[in-house]
């Protein structure tokens, strides 16, 4: 029998990878001859660079950049086994948990340190490179990510403008003659899971930038030097990129990356199946099991357990999900292709008690999975 076991981390507790080692001793209690297939999911945000790393027996390559803030932080990439692949989460980088308590500044918060992540991942002669967006602490359009990787913006003095999105309204300029040569022979795939334009009233100021520390005055502020952005890379670049879906997100990161990396904008659960060629290795397949931490009526947006079953549907093999918990509206997914849903909980405890037990857990809650499904025939 054939198993394919394609979970997300639970986050807090286990990696994807942990998650799916101890769903295979789970199978392999029951079936002791059964070709596991593991394959370490995510969805594109927090814990995509370990779980493409996992599953593809790549590594992972620290670098020391400029924080958000401007400070000097240590962040990471991962380059997949094949060396020819990439990943990066931003967050790492630039993210909001990078900013001390009570110095949350969207306005002067830079993607700086991105743009030296993705040079550093550059360098390694890669084909491509993945990008998870999410999580930042930053609203500069990715200017910072672009003068990092050699693109200048000069305000009406000649001069280089400063970090942060209240320098965008003086770009007067944009010069792209210094920008890595290594761009040129990569693709570049941005894990977006937003439509947001870039600025307006469903734009990176108003619906993000709030979360970041912004008060309506500094939003204001920000979706006005956003719309100036804009509007400089249309007349400088020929590039319209303010009502692309995703634009918006990361504080307009994304339509940076378009604009200046030529960058495509794809829901990050497509683009970790196509990373992790989950197609492939589902081929033959008796069972797939799949989960995450909680699942319940977000996961159906996009979430790693629907792109799995939904790939696991090409080939008509039934897909069962083990999670740690169940949360309001988890039914949802039994109209996406997942077929039933666990969890492996046996009694009430408090979440630290659930996270320190979850290995066991998850271990013994699949062995009556698969005792389950040899009963029904299967």
């Amino acid at each position: 029998m054939k198993i394919v076991i394609a979970p997300d981390a639970f986050k807090g507790g286990l990696t994807a990878k942990e998650v799916a080692d101890n769903i295979e001793k789970g199978v392999l209690r029951v079936l002791p001859g059964a070709e596991v297939i593991k394959i370490p999911m995510a969805d594109g945000g927090e814990g995509t660079v370990q779980s493409l790393v996992d599953a593809t027996n790549g590594r992972i390559i620290e670098k020391e950049v400029v924080g958000p803030t401007g400070e000097r932080v240590t962040a990471h990439f991962g380059l997949l086994g094949n060396g020819k692949i990439a990943v990066i989460e931003m967050a790492r980088a630039s993210g909001l948990p990078l900013v001390p308590a009570g110095q949350e500044d969207p306005s002067r918060t830079t993607t700086y340190g991105t743009g030296q992540l993705i040079k550093a991942a550059l360098a390694e002669n890669i084909e491509e490179l993945i990008i998870g967006i999410g999580g930042s602490a930053t609203n500069d359009a990715g200017v910072g990510m672009a003068q990092a990787l050699g693109v200048s913006f000069t305000d009406k003095n000649g001069a280089e403008i400063g970090y942060g999105g209240r320098e965008l309204s003086k770009i007067q300029n944009i010069y792209m003659d210094g920008l890595d040569q290594g761009i040129k022979n990569v693709k570049f795939y941005v894990a977006c899971d937003v439509n947001n334009p870039l600025y307006g009233p469903d734009g990176a100021a108003y619906v993000y930038a709030p979360q970041k520390g912004a008060d309506q005055e500094m939003v204001e502020f920000l979706d006005q030097n956003l719309r100036y952005f804009s509007h400089s890379v249309k007349k400088v670049l020929n590039k319209d990129v303010q009502d692309i879906p995703g634009a918006g997100a990361a504080g307009g990161l994304g339509a940076g990356l378009v604009a200046f990396l030529g960058a495509e904008l794809r829901p990050g659960i497509d683009i970790v199946l196509e990373a992790n060629k989950v197609k492939e290795k589902m081929r033959g397949a008796d069972l797939v099991i799949t989960g995450e931490g909680k699942m319940d009526g977000q996961t159906v947006k996009g979430k790693t357990p629907i792109g799995v079953a939904r790939t696991a549907k090409e080939y008509h093999i039934p897909v069962i999900a083990i999670n740690g918990s169940l949360g309001e509206g988890y039914q949802l997914v039994l109209n996406q292709g997942i077929d039933a849903v666990f969890s492996p909980l046996k009694e009430p405890v408090n979440l630290e008690e659930a996270i320190r037990s979850t290995a066991t857990l998850l271990e013994e809650g699949t062995e009556q999975i698969i005792r389950t499904f040899i009963l029904c025939g299967r």
